[in-house]
């Protein structure tokens, strides 16, 4: 028998990253919500999950999409 490899916990969400980014060019302010829906399977499965490795635990996405918004806002009032 082969012994099969354990599933990455936070395959599923790194891969939303990827869809996310590629329907909004790259933008990542735009992926902020899925983003951050990693980061808070990565704070529970770090130690077990490679797809891990490029997150910043300690960032709060969700805190910059909404400074991000209100910036853009601002911008927008201005003109």
């Amino acid at each position: 028998m082969s012994k099969s490899k354990p599933k990455d916990p936070c395959k599923i969400a790194a891969c939303r990253i990827q869809t996310c980014l590629k329907e909004h060019d790259f933008d990542e302010v735009k992926c902020y919500d899925v983003i951050e829906d990693m980061r808070q399977c990565c704070l529970k499965w770090h130690k077990v999950s490679l797809c891990c490795s490029g997150i910043q635990l300690d960032r709060d996405y969700k805190a910059e999409k909404i400074a991000a918004e209100n910036e853009r806002r601002q911008k927008l009032a201005g003109k």
